[in-house]
C-alpha cells in the first residue's frame, strides 16, 4: 500500500508537503503546478489515507442523493463515477449509507438520517426541499452559494481556459463548442451549465467567438452525435472544438468519421472529464482531467467533519484538474 513517503520521493518534495497538500492546507505556499503533481500521483499510487483504512462502525447514517437517474449515470458515467468513489470512502470509514433518487425526496421520511450526500446539480425547488430538511449537506459538482453548506466541486472556469488555451496554442481560431443541459425530472426545466458561459467569455475575449459553431444538447452520445452532424452537414465547419464532456465526445467521433472525415487532421477534438473510455477510443482522447476518486475521498471528509468532529462552519473546496493530451488535437 502506497504511503506519503512514497509520494514524496517520486514527487521530489518533502514528507510535510505532501501531506499538507493531501489535507488541503490552504496556507502552504507551493506552486499549483507541484500541487497536481502531488495529486496525481496519490492517485497513480492508489494512496489510501490512514484515516480511511478504518472499519469501526460509526453510528452514523447518511443519503447519498442522486441527481440523475440510473439510465443517466450509464450514458454519462462521470456521476456514476463520482458516487462509486462516495461509497467506498464511507464503506472504508464505517459510516452507513443508502442511495436515494431526487423523488424519493417527497416520499421517504429522513428523521434517521445524520447526513446528505447531493451528488450533481438539482433545480430550486429540489433545493428548498433539502435546505427545510435541517442536516449537514455536502453538495458534490455543484456550488447552490448557500452559507449553510458544503461543497466539492471545480473551477469550470479554469477548465475551459485549459482546454482552450491548448487548442490556441494549437494555431486553433476555428473553435466551436458542443455542450449540454441537465433535466430536472420533475418539471422538466433545463439546468444550464456554466462551460457554455466561459467558452463564450473565453471566445469573445480573443475576438474569435462564432455562434454557428455551438450547439448545446444533452450530456450524452446520441445527443453529441446529433449535434456535431447538424455541425458538419452545414458544409463549413472549425478546426477544432471543445466538447463539455467526453460522452458527448463519443457521439461527435462517430458523427465526424460517417462524414468522411479524420481526427485530428480535420478536426481537432478535447474532452472534459477523462472516464475511463477516453483513453481507449480512436484516436485517445484528449481531455481535461476531473479527479472523480478525490470527489469522493474530499465529500466523505467533509461530512465526518460535521457528523463526528461537530464543525459547524461551512466549507468550500475546490479540486485542481489537469490537461490529459493524447492524440485527438494537432496543429494547424
Amino acid at each position: 500500500m502506497a504511503t506519503l513517503k512514497d509520494i514524496a520521493k517520486r514527487a521530489g518534495v518533502s514528507l510535510s508537503t505532501v501531506s499538507r497538500v493531501l489535507n488541503y492546507d490552504d496556507s502552504l505556499n507551493v506552486l499549483d503546478s507541484t500541487r497536481k503533481r502531488i495529486f496525481q500521483i496519490a492517485h497513480e499510487l492508489n494512496y489510501v489515507p490512514k484515516k480511511e483504512r478504518k472499519t469501526k462502525k460509526l453510528g452514523h447514517r447518511v443519503c447519498i442523493l442522486k441527481g440523475y437517474s440510473q439510465e443517466a449515470e450509464l450514458d454519462d458515467t462521470y456521476y456514476l463515477s463520482i458516487r462509486l468513489t462516495i461509497e467506498k470512502n464511507l464503506k472504508e470509514r464505517g459510516i452507513d449509507y443508502r442511495v436515494i433518487s431526487k423523488e424519493d425526496l417527497f416520499n421517504e421520511s429522513l428523521e434517521e438520517t445524520h447526513g446528505i450526500l447531493a451528488v450533481g446539480l438539482f433545480s430550486h425547488e429540489v433545493l428548498k426541499i433539502l435546505k427545510n430538511i435541517k442536516r449537514p449537506i455536502v453538495f458534490v459538482d455543484s456550488d447552490p452559494e448557500d452559507e449553510d453548506v458544503d461543497c466539492v466541486v471545480v473551477s469550470m472556469k479554469r477548465v475551459v481556459k485549459k482546454a482552450l488555451d491548448y487548442l490556441t496554442s494549437l494555431g486553433h481560431r476555428e473553435i466551436g463548442y458542443i455542450g449540454g443541459i441537465d433535466f430536472d425530472n420533475e418539471n422538466f426545466k433545463g439546468i444550464g451549465d456554466s462551460r457554455e458561459k466561459h467558452f463564450r467569455d473565453y471566445m469573445r475575449s480573443k475576438n474569435i467567438l462564432n455562434e454557428d459553431y455551438i450547439r448545446i444538447g444533452r450530456f450524452t452520445p446520441a445527443s453529441g452525435y446529433e449535434l456535431m452532424k447538424s455541425i458538419l452537414e452545414k458544409g463549413k465547419y472549425p478546426t477544432a472544438f471543445f466538447v463539455a464532456n467526453d460522452s458527448i465526445a463519443i457521439g461527435a467521433y462517430k458523427a465526424i468519421i460517417e462524414k468522411g472525415l479524420s481526427i485530428p487532421d480535420d478536426i481537432s477534438i478535447i474532452g472534459c472529464n477523462d472516464i475511463s473510455t477516453a483513453q481507449y477510443i480512436v484516436p485517445p482522447l484528449t481531455t481535461i482531467k476531473i479527479y472523480a476518486d478525490f470527489f469522493g475521498e474530499v465529500t466523505v471528509d467533509l461530512i465526518e467533519e460535521r457528523l463526528v468532529g461537530g464543525r459547524e462552519l461551512s466549507k468550500k473546496v475546490v479540486l485542481p484538474t489537469q490537461l490529459i493530451i493524447r492524440e485527438s488535437c494537432k496543429k494547424v
